[in-house]
Parts: structure tokens; C-alpha cells; sequence
């Protein structure tokens, strides 16, 4: 197994901040963007998020939203009333296809924008898949697809939602600013207009200016009120586009669940491929090998039983000694395969004799009522086998643990152990990373906790299925 656990007991002394005598050194250009963040973090969060640029790219994003929805719902409305009113013909079936193509085109071109303004990752829905070649299986995929329907769905609700938080967002953001700012433009209408400022009210009787410093005043405190409040009000609006966005434009659960199938069964296709190499691997260049040279040796024997006796029973005893050191070898490849001890005793068995093959003391704790379907029990051992041999590898422990226990529908698994830690389950290659791919494979799960200095915890959940369940 590769190395999992990193470099022990070493620290990287490169940019760590410390100078001579172990004092901090805070000439460096970290210190000064640290700095700077920390001036900048005076400032409340609720004064500061007008001016964020996650603020202006939601606005961005809930302005450009109206033409795009007149563009969309436009485009969309008279595809889908063409296309029905000429489906007495059989120029309906095409025009509906195109429509929910392009429906498809504009879905894609509304993710990017998602992502690039709101920072929202949709991933793409399934692609389409026709039965065969040619333009009518296209078109009777295109048709039969719910992601056309519903992206052309989105590009129908869309318009009036854009034509609603486009006049919310605007309203609020173009008062908010034009009252906060009001004691700097006022003059405008004395100057202009020959009024005292601006008129709230007026009819033959009388009339109502901002003209005075205290009424200047209120209609900029009030104009800040709802400038800070304008940013919540357009993320709220936008959370909706959220919302319709990954609904409508990305994959389907049904899709996606297809999508995770097919990948896992890739995972599973490719880590039976690779245990069967293993397996060829070790009988070649083990077992194989072993017998070979045994057989020779016999040979040679044989040749020399009526010549030297002696020697020939002296090759015999070497010969008895390499079959035995061969049976183990197989024996030892049996266990790692599906050792016959899991299939007659169950976990507990087998994983106590994992355990005392450690070189470190184990504790093993199974606390299950009933046996888990052998499918998921060979790989609950798998994985607590490759721990433990992990353990005994590169951990320099003292002492671990192993608690196998059941929580709902879920086997859950953990080992322990009080070595130097340090493992990285996200190195390429490494064994964590192929534990982890193996779980996933079976919708399980591999959490590694494994600060430096240690202690390491893995956990490791895997979908519970009772012996015999279907």
C-alpha cells in the first residue's frame, strides 16, 4: 500500500512567519494584506455590504434578467404555440424538437450566468440520448426529455419573476441611493426650478418641500436605512433564481442518481480489474514461483535417490519446508481475497484475527445483533484489514481500536489509533483515496480525522443490508 500517513515529525519551516529566536516576523507581505483586511473589518458587515461585489454582481444579475426574460419567454411562447398549432401537421413535431433545443442552449447559457454573478454551480443535466441515428430519433429524444420540458418550464416563469424583482430591486436601490445622497443634489430644484427642494405634497391650498436642514436630514437617514437593507432584498430575490435555477436547469435526481450509478460502476468494473491483477501478480511472483523451483528440487531429488540417498533426503526436507512456506503464502492471499473465517464466523472472528496480526495492540469491539449481507461484510473487513495494515506501516502506534457497530440503516466503522497522524485521504494514489472510492462505490462514506502529532480516527459508514436481504 502506498504511503498514507505524511511526513512524520517534520515541519515546514519555509514562510512560517518566524524569525531568529523564534520571533514573529511582520515585515512580510502577509502581515500587510492581514492588515489591511483588519482595517477593513472596522467597518460593520451591514454598513460594508452595499459596497461588496457580491452585492453588484446580484444586482447585475436581477437586471439583466429582464431582457433576458422577455428574449427567453418570447422565443419560448411562440416556439411552443407553433409547434402545438401545427401539430394536425407533421411540421409540429419539429418545431416543438427546435424550440426545446434551443430551450436546452438557453438553460446552459442561464447556468454560466448563474455561476459567473451568483457563484452558483449547477451541474450540466443529462445529455440526450437517442435510441439510434438520424433526425427522427432526435427529435423523439428531444421531445421525450424532461430536462427540455423543464428548462423550457423555466424560460415560461422565468419572465415574470425577472419582470418582479427587476422592479423591486431597481425601486429600492434607485430611492435608497437618490434619498442617502439627497443634501448633496437638493439645490437642484431651487436653482432649476425655482422650488425650495423636492415636493411631497401639493394641491391649490398648499404644498410640502424638503427644504429644511431637518427634514434634509431625516430623508437621508432614511435613505441609508434602505440603502443597507437593499442588498438583503436583492440576495433575497435572488435565492428564488437560486432556487429556479438548480430545479430547473440542472440534472434531475433520477438523472443524477443515474449519472452516480453509472460512475460507481466504473469504480467497481475498475477496482476488480485491479484485484485481479493483484491476485495474478502475487500467484506469479509468490506461490507460482515457489512451486516452480519446488518441482525442480524434487526432480533433482529424484535424480539423486539411488546415487546419494542422503542427499536426496536432505532436498526432500528443503522441499517439505518450501511447501509449507507456499501454503502459507496461499493461504495468506485466500485471506486477503475473503478469508473462510468471515464467511463462518462473521465479522468479529475474522477481524480479530486481522487484529492479531498487527504489530501494534488492537481492540476490537462488534457490537451487531445480526450478520450484514455478505457483500457489505467482505468489504467492512476489506477496509478494516488495509487500516490496521496502515497502522502497522507508517503510523508508529502505540495501541488502536476497531468499533464495528449499527446505526439505523447505516454499518458503521472506526479505527483508532495513537500514532503521529498526519494522514491525507486526498493524495493521489494514495490507499485512503482507494478506501474511499471503494465506499463510494456502495453509497458508503470515508471521513478521515487525523490531525499532526495524531491521534488518526477513520470512520467509515456503509449502507446496511441484512444477510439474505435482496
Amino acid at each position: 500500500m502506498a504511503t498514507q500517513y505524511g511526513q512524520y515529525g517534520q515541519h515546514d519551516q519555509v514562510g512560517d512567519g518566524l524569525g531568529l529566536f523564534g520571533h514573529q516576523d511582520r515585515s512580510g507581505p502577509e502581515y500587510g494584506r492581514a492588515d489591511a483586511g483588519r482595517r477593513r473589518r472596522l467597518l460593520p458587515a451591514g454598513l460594508r455590504e452595499p459596497f461588496t461585489a457580491r452585492h453588484w454582481r446580484e444586482l447585475v444579475y436581477v437586471v439583466l434578467g429582464l431582457p433576458i426574460g422577455v428574449l427567453l419567454f418570447t422565443f419560448m411562447i411562440t416556439m411552443l404555440s407553433l409547434g402545438a398549432g401545427l401539430l394536425v401537421t407533421f411540421l409540429g413535431v419539429p418545431v416543438l424538437a427546435a424550440g426545446l433545443a434551443a430551450a436546452r442552449g438557453f438553460g446552459a447559457l442561464e447556468r454560466v450566468r448563474a455561476r459567473g454573478l451568483l457563484g452558483l454551480e449547477v451541474a450540466d443535466p443529462e445529455p440526450l440520448r437517442p435510441r439510434s441515428r438520424g433526425a427522427m430519433a432526435w427529435m423523439g429524444a428531444v421531445l421525450k426529455s424532461g430536462t427540455s420540458w423543464r428548462q423550457a418550464l423555466y424560460a415560461v416563469l422565468q419572465f415574470p419573476w425577472a419582470v418582479f424583482s427587476f422592479s423591486v430591486a431597481v425601486t429600492v436601490w434607485s430611492f435608497g441611493w437618490s434619498m442617502l445622497t439627497y443634501p448633496l443634489w437638493f439645490w437642484v430644484f431651487p436653482m432649476y426650478g425655482g422650488q425650495g427642494g423636492l415636493q411631497l405634497y401639493g394641491d391649490e391650498q398648499h404644498s410640502v418641500y424638503l427644504d429644511n436642514p431637518f427634514e434634509i436630514a431625516v430623508t437621508a437617514l432614511v435613505g441609508l436605512l434602505i440603502t443597507l437593507a437593499a442588498p438583503w432584498i436583492v440576495r433575497a430575490l435572488t435565492t428564488v433564481d437560486r432556487l429556479m435555477v438548480h430545479g430547473l436547469l440542472g440534472p434531475s435526481s433520477l438523472g443524477a442518481r443515474v449519472v452516480e450509478l453509472e460512475s460507481d460502476r466504473g469504480v467497481v468494473v475498475d477496482t476488480a480489474s485491479a484485484d485481479l491483477r493483484r491476485i495474478e501478480r502475487d500467484l506469479h511472483d509468490g506461490a507460482q514461483a515457489r512451486l516452480v523451483a519446488l518441482a525442480m528440487d524434487l526432480g533433482l531429488a529424484k535424480e539423486k535417490l539411488r546415487e546419494d540417498p542422503r542427499a536426496a533426503a536432505r532436498m526432500v526436507d528443503e522441499a517439505h519446508g518450501e511447501v509449507k512456506t507456499a501454503l502459507q503464502e496461499l493461504r495468506d492471499l485466500a485471506r486477503g481475497i475473503h478469508p473462510a473465517v468471515l464467511t463462518d464466523r462473521g465479522l468479529d472472528a475474522a477481524l480479530s484475527s486481522v487484529a492479531s496480526r498487527c504489530t501494534v495492540p488492537v481492540r476490537v469491539d462488534v457490537d451487531l445483533v445480526e450478520r450484514p449481507a455478505p457483500a457489505i461484510e467482505g468489504i467492512a473487513y476489506f477496509t478494516v484489514s488495509e487500516l490496521l495494515q496502515n497502522i502497522s506501516k507508517h503510523s508508529g502506534a502505540r495501541s488502536a481500536s476497531v468499533d464495528v457497530w449499527r446505526a439505523q440503516d447505516r454499518l458503521m466503522l472506526q479505527v483508532v489509533d495513537d500514532g503521529v497522524g498526519g494522514a491525507d485521504p486526498s493524495g493521489g494514489g494514495s490507499g485512503l483515496a482507494g478506501l474511499a472510492g471503494r465506499l463510494d462505490a456502495v453509497d458508503g462514506i470515508l471521513v478521515v480525522d487525523s490531525p499532526v502529532g495524531g491521534p488518526t480516527r477513520v470512520t467509515a459508514e456503509l449502507p446496511w443490508r441484512a444477510e439474505g436481504a435482496v
